[in-house]
């Protein structure tokens, strides 16, 4: 019953985009919207059948950007978490922090890391690890603090020490939170690459999509668009993919 109810929504979801599509083409088939504002889709998926060499190549550089910032920012995110978990001075002292470095818009960041890196991959590194390491660590510290109060008196009891404790209870109850995190956080590694290429880079997409921004080729534009949505959906289905695979006891 639950894979028809899988299978039913998928069907759905893929006739709601194919609507949309068709609605797309004939506004710019009827020229209701000039063609150099909205080129169709057919278009669009010329210009990156077109283009796909060149795409490709600037992809290569976005994932390493994205990849590289978001594993420095799992490690952070990691470290952290365990640190306001076990020493409550530090919870009160970071969060507030964490907190306030999120209401700070990612394109104010952006253009002060490439004043004080220069235009290499450095800053960013720093942009995603910035805006990806905060989902990881308040996921990872909720799961924390959802340990079963009960298990952790009883391991005590059993005079389990507190690297015991993390290991065989906190660590396992927190997969489910950091993943939870990790979807989200592997999203925005992607857009933080974007963006701060975008303000100073030599290679990469938000360095492609401002180059042709510039030649007005906009069908260029949605091209790189769709295929930055399709990567973070691409990236999100294998951190679910992973997830099964790690929390087998879920299955």
């Amino acid at each position: 019953m639950k894979k028809f109810q899988n299978i039913t929504d998928k069907i759905a979801s893929s006739i709601i985009i194919a609507v949309l599509l068709m609605i797309w083409q004939i506004l710019s088939m009827v020229n209701i919207i000039p063609k150099f504002m909205l080129p169709s889709p057919f278009e669009v998926v010329k210009a990156f059948v077109l283009d796909f060499t060149l795409l490709m190549k600037h992809t290569e550089v976005t994932l390493v950007e994205a990849f590289l910032g978001l594993g420095l920012g799992i490690i952070l995110g990691f470290v952290v978490a365990v640190i306001m978990d076990r020493f409550e001075y530090a919870y009160k002292m970071i969060y507030p922090v964490l907190v306030i470095t999120q209401t700070i818009p990612t394109v104010a960041i952006a253009p002060l890391l490439v004043l004080w890196m220069g235009y290499g991959i450095l800053p960013k590194i720093m942009l995603i690890l910035l805006t990806s390491f905060f989902p990881i660590t308040i996921g990872l510290l909720d799961g924390f603090h959802s340990v079963d109060r009960d298990m952790l008196n009883l391991l005590k009891t059993m005079g389990a020490t507190s690297f015991q404790n993390f290991i065989h209870l906190k660590l396992p109850s927190s997969l489910g939170y950091f993943f939870a995190g990790l979807r989200i956080s592997v999203s925005y590694s992607i857009i933080g690459a974007v963006v701060a290429e975008w303000l100073g880079g030599y290679d990469g997409l938000g360095v492609y999509m401002t180059r042709v921004r510039k030649s007005y080729s906009f069908d260029k534009m949605f091209a790189v668009i769709f295929l930055i949505s399709g990567i973070s959906l691409l990236l999100m289905y294998f951190v679910k993919k992973i997830q099964r695979w790690c929390m087998t006891w879920e299955k």
